[in-house]
């Protein structure tokens, strides 16, 4: 570990590896996600969830897996400003790195930052609830009154308008996090051949329709509630 804090080119590898995971995660649980909107009442998003929820592999494998991602990769990204700043002998304001960089590129902190908040209140709503039925109460079944009740909890949650506009506003924050952080995984890889213009062509699109596809979900729910 102190390898990769020690070594620039380490850090942003490592940063990159654990973006692409991430990425990959926000993929499965949006393609779940959107089954919620399906016009079957909730059949195919229950199913789903329930099969996530109690699959020994996803639950005690994959699920420490993606806590573990989800911190490194925001304590990286932590380390990794506190070094980029460390190392400028002179500051942006000086040396005018506004003109040769984005806006989104000076400002991945903040926008990770606030998508840290995000995470921590999407835990508070969804995880935490999650873990306290099956780990504490001991309750696996996925049931509620006879039925499933994963649509029902999904639902509910995006009754409040306030709720849907923090969600709506997160998900605005990880579209801006992932405009620059797509194409910045790849280059830190050394992805940069003959592919580079469809990676970036393909970097836009995911980094624009699946936060909008997450804010599309939280407000169809909030009006059909």
């Amino acid at each position: 570990m102190s390898g990769i804090i020690n070594s620039s080119i380490a850090r942003k590898f490592a940063m990159a590896l654990s973006a692409f995971f991430l990425m990959f995660f926000l993929l499965q649980h949006f393609v779940i996600n959107v089954t919620s909107i399906f016009p079957n009442n909730g059949k195919t998003f229950n199913e789903l969830s329930h099969f996530m929820g109690t699959n020994p592999l996803i639950q005690y494998v994959m699920q420490p897996i993606l806590i573990f991602g989800v911190v490194f990769h925001f304590v990286m990204g932590f380390i990794l400003e506190i070094k980029n700043n460390n190392a400028r002998a002179v500051k942006y304001a000086k040396n005018n790195g506004a003109a040769n960089s984005t806006w989104m590129s000076r400002n991945m902190i903040w926008s990770g930052g606030f998508i840290l908040v995000f995470i921590v209140i999407h835990f508070i709503d969804f995880w935490f609830p999650e873990i306290n039925t099956k780990f504490i109460q001991g309750d696996w079944s996925g049931m509620h009154n006879g039925e499933f009740r994963y649509f029902e909890e999904l639902k509910h949650k995006f009754v409040a308008p306030w709720r849907v506009g923090l969600y709506v506003v997160g998900f605005v924050f990880l579209a801006l996090h992932l405009l620059h952080g797509f194409n910045s995984a790849f280059q830190s890889v050394g992805a940069n051949n003959k592919y580079t213009k469809g990676l970036k062509t393909f970097g836009k699109l995911y980094a624009i329709l699946i936060p909008l596809g997450f804010a599309v979900i939280a407000i169809f729910h909030h009006f059909n509630h």
